[in-house]
């Protein structure tokens, strides 16, 4: 502690900004066993114990909002890691380092742009008017008729996991190339002497050399799961005839807890959101550690 003491010091603003907006407010948790009511002093509510909880799980709406978010985040998660892995080692193949460039540039600039102008450009590309991906699918005779593809439930858990990818699969990339390129050129020029192709060095040096960072980001995500790939996607694309697919705990948690004034469930969803992913997040860990994989703590 004594040598690194420079790194400590610097690590103190994020310290106290962690404590500030992470850790203090929990103490408004306790809203959860009240029926809290504004303009009175939180000690000066009305204790109820467990009963936002058991109304929680009893109301037909938050067990479908569960659903929808637990199907977009796994959605989301699959195809985040895959289409990012799968770029990653497409790029490595690439040996003119000018053309890397440009195709990595290209892919990470989407990350960013805000959610509301992709939402945008999304709502733009799916319309049914002029949307240029009924368009396509209609000169190639895929479809007879455009789709209302934002007015359709089945449809809108693919869009939001498409919209992710495009967004953010650039960006995800680099952690994986930065990963690659420590792996050891050696390895690369021994399986060349025994004759192996592109394939099996992709297959046998480089998936296997990154597998320790695939762990730790898959862990990481997991503890995410129920943030169903976001907030703003769903809060902007969603609608009224895709409510029952579009509706989050996030959305959930707006509705009840500032568009309704009802606080006290508000925050007991947002506390079961938090505690599910806490014990996600350790189940990950420790099964990590029992294949004997690198783990967070």
């Amino acid at each position: 502690m004594v040598r690194q003491r420079q790194l400590i010091f610097m690590s103190f603003p994020m310290l106290i900004y962690v404590l500030v907006f992470a850790y203090f407010p929990i103490w408004g948790w306790l809203m959860a066993f009240q029926k809290y009511k504004p303009g009175f002093d939180i000690f000066d509510q009305k204790w109820v114990g467990f009963y936002q909880f058991r109304f929680l799980f009893e109301d037909e709406s938050f067990i479908r909002v569960l659903r929808n978010t637990i199907a977009m985040s796994v959605i989301t998660l699959v195809l985040s890691f895959v289409t990012a892995i799968g770029l990653a080692l497409l790029l490595n193949e690439i040996k003119r380092t000018g053309i890397k460039r440009i195709i990595q540039t290209i892919s990470y600039l989407p990350h960013f742009l805000s959610w509301i102008i992709v939402t945008g450009l999304v709502a733009t590309s799916l319309s049914t008017q002029d949307g240029i991906v009924n368009i396509v699918l209609m000169k190639l005779h895929l479809i007879k008729e455009p789709i209302l593809w934002l007015g359709e439930g089945k449809y809108f858990w693919g869009i939001v996991g498409a919209s992710n990818v495009w967004k953010e699969v650039g960006w995800n990339t680099i952690i994986y190339l930065a990963a690659i390129a420590s792996v050891s050129p050696s390895l690369y020029e021994a399986a060349e002497i025994d004759g192996a192709g592109r394939y099996r060095k992709m297959m046998h040096i480089t998936l296997p050399g990154i597998k320790p960072v695939i762990v730790i980001l898959l862990i990481l995500n997991i503890g995410w799961i129920l943030n169903g790939g976001g907030f703003e996607i769903q809060y902007f694309l969603g609608n009224g005839q895709v409510l029952d697919w579009s509706e989050t705990i996030d959305i959930f948690v707006l509705k009840y807890g500032l568009k309704i004034g009802n606080y006290s469930l508000g925050v007991a969803a947002g506390i079961f959101k938090t505690v599910v992913s806490i014990v996600l997040l350790i189940i990950a860990n420790s099964i990590a550690k029992r294949l004997g994989e690198e783990r967070l703590i």
